[in-house]
């Protein structure tokens, strides 16, 4: 199976073709949206889904997700594809609304008849889209969404079989920051401001305050703002009250980037830190106000020649401005699935049927641990299908968001 990997690389400067985002089912791959009759009557491709925010405040994670796992699928098909079939992508844009990937995940099923799914980004819609594949079991795999609850229902003790992700999950970013702020910067009080409501931002807040407790690091501030607040003065005029060593904050990367640039107008000079979540937060706050600034990432650019060859191949194909961590899960999240494909494919199963989903799902879990990987050298999962992977720590240094360690 390591031959995907070595394939693709080799097909690194290979431009694709690929539509634009829309209400619409969204061309992917080397394929139309709707293919010609000819082609789907005979068998000759795969089809699968990619669902995500493609538009709208945090498109810079769903289009690195669309477009690193696309870039995969791509140079696939451009070698032969799966036993001489094409994988075919359907994408939706779901606008980062849960109904709306409900939405798009039942006409991915019913009116396009896919085979799997990748995505959805965010942690709300893939919980809100996880749901709906679950009853069906669905092959799924994020790349982005990193809420226990994804994969693992803690009230009925359910693993979703079906789901699996090529991220962190949150309550290993809360505690990994917790223990780098103890240990490596030797907090002994922290604040923390978060999104409250947000799934993402609750639960990797929440395991960074049990870590602290447990670590003897004291929580002087915690405090939370509404979703679309762009003022954060009066909380953060609280927390400048206190003067804690590190302020945590585990929220997407446009809220924290004028978190960062508020606190230090309102005089708060501790060490800024955050989870995958700040991916990006130097583009939304200004240098000087960013350095220092550390947070936790599943990918460090330009680490490997893999990575390098990765890198090359998307800014040419899709520029620079959404090459970020969750392209690259999401590049990882495509060779994964597609090599799980190809099991189902080998074993002359028919796309669609309880079997071939099955032996799909099977062989994610069971068979991606020799895979050549960019974020990961081969993907095993625990018992809950989330990855057993290292982590890379980021920190801003002259407005460059820089690998700092494995940790």
């Amino acid at each position: 199976m390591k031959k995907f990997l070595s394939i693709a690389l080799a097909l690194v400067l290979m431009a694709g073709v690929f539509a634009a985002c829309g209400d619409k089912p969204e061309s992917g791959g080397t394929t139309d949206p709707t293919p010609p009759a000819s082609s789907s009557a005979a068998g000759d491709t795969i089809k699968i889904a990619i669902i995500g925010c493609h538009t709208g405040e945090y498109a810079q994670y769903g289009l690195g997700v669309k477009n690193g796992a696309t870039l995969y699928i791509d140079q696939l098909n451009a070698s032969g594809g799966i036993n001489g079939k094409q994988v075919e992508i359907v994408a939706y844009d779901n606008k980062a609304d849960n109904q709306e990937a409900i939405n798009a995940f039942n006409r991915a099923v019913d009116q396009d008849g896919i085979t799997a799914l990748i995505g959805d980004v965010l942690t709300g819609n893939t919980i809100a889209v996880g749901g709906e594949a679950y009853k069906i079991n669905m092959p799924m795999i994020t790349a982005s969404a990193t809420a226990e609850a994804v994969t693992y229902d803690a009230e009925t003790d359910t693993v979703y079989a079906n789901i699996f992700r090529t991220c962190f999950i949150d309550p290993f970013q809360g505690e990994k920051m917790a223990n780098y702020a103890s240990e490596k910067l030797g907090a002994k009080t922290a604040a923390i401001i978060y999104e409250t409501g947000n799934d993402y931002s609750v639960g990797v807040k929440d395991a960074f305050i049990a870590t602290c407790s447990a670590l003897g690091i004291e929580i002087v501030s915690e405090e939370g703002y509404a979703t679309g607040d762009v003022d954060f003065k009066s909380q953060l005029t609280t927390i400048a009250s206190k003067n804690p060593d590190v302020v945590f904050c585990p929220n997407y990367y446009e809220d924290d980037g004028l978190i960062v640039t508020q606190a230090r107008e309102v005089g708060v000079d501790a060490v800024f830190m955050g989870a995958d979540g700040m991916s990006g937060v130097s583009g939304y706050a200004s240098a000087a106000d960013a350095e220092g600034t550390l947070y936790c990432s599943g990918y460090a650019p330009g680490s490997t020649d893999a990575v390098k060859a990765f890198e090359a191949a998307y800014t040419e194909k899709y520029s620079a401005e959404t090459l970020n961590m969750f392209a690259a899960t999401a590049y990882d999240a495509a060779m994964v699935l597609c090599n799980a494909l190809q099991v189902a494919e080998e074993a002359g199963l028919t796309a669609g049927t309880d079997e071939y989903k099955q032996a799909v799902i099977d062989a994610i879990r069971d068979k991606s641990g020799e895979l050549e990987c960019i974020t990961s050298n081969g993907y095993t999962f625990d018992a809950h299908n989330n990855p057993v992977k290292d982590a890379c720590i980021m920190k801003v240094v002259e407005g460059t968001e820089t690998f700092v360690e494995n940790y």
